[in-house]
């Protein structure tokens, strides 16, 4: 069993985070129903964040109860990504929730086959959910696509970033459930989350790498760069 109960993770560069607010709501409501408050911890925290250099902290609630942050070094911001898929259920425990999952999420995205960076995860029906680590988005055409939100996903934080700029702009926006075939043969696929922010998928599995000449994911990246704003 995990030690983790709910965590929640964003990138500070230079003092800035995007979507702040989202993560907070997040991880406070995960918190609450797991009866312990959060909002003066997370508030009290986030005014010590570092204002300069590159972070990724860590906001927790462990399994005896207690609310914790690990102040971390942000990793390296990756580009493209290979994609691999979960051969077999869902093992997720607690699928809505970021925590409980984390270390099981973590081995199986090491196991990926092809050397893929990333695993999708299936529903029971055969279509895609979420990859281990991030939230998928696709382009049909000039339509921005997502999965069912309600099937079991992680409301992401990105995700819902990327549809405020889609509203902002006039880009109409779909849900439905696509398989990795069919995600494959779309106009693009990304892959997003609070780290990379936008990683466009140029390689399925064994697959040859596509060089993505026209892909939107650069002003689109920009434009979820724009969002990001001063911690109080």
């Amino acid at each position: 069993m995990s030690d983790l109960l709910v965590a929640d993770s964003f990138l500070v560069a230079n003092g800035k985070v995007r979507g702040l607010e989202l993560h907070r709501e997040r991880f406070v409501r995960s918190c609450a129903e797991a009866g312990v408050p959060a909002e003066r911890f997370w508030d009290e925290q986030v005014g010590r964040l570092p204002g300069f250099g590159r972070w990724f902290p860590r906001f927790e609630l462990t399994a005896a109860g207690e609310l914790a942050v690990q102040l971390r070094p942000a990793p390296p911001i990756g580009g493209r990504v290979r994609v691999a898929v979960h051969e077999g259920p869902d093992p997720r425990t607690a699928p809505r929730v970021k925590g409980p999952d984390l270390e099981l999420l973590g081995k199986l995205k090491e196991s990926a086959p092809d050397r893929a960076d990333e695993i999708l995860l299936l529903d029971t029906d055969g279509t895609v959910l979420e990859a281990a680590y991030s939230a998928v988005a696709w382009w049909e055409d000039d339509t921005l696509c997502f999965p069912p939100s309600d099937r079991p996903i992680l409301p992401s934080v990105t995700a819902r970033l990327l549809r405020r700029i889609a509203a902002t702009q006039g880009v109409e926006v779909s849900e439905h459930p696509i398989t990795p075939e069919d995600l494959q043969h779309t106009t693009e696929a990304w892959l997003v989350n609070a780290l990379h922010g936008i990683r466009p998928v140029h390689a399925w599995g064994a697959s040859p790498i596509d060089p993505l000449p026209n892909s939107r994911s650069p002003r689109w990246q920009s434009d979820l760069e724009s969002l990001a704003t001063r911690l109080p």
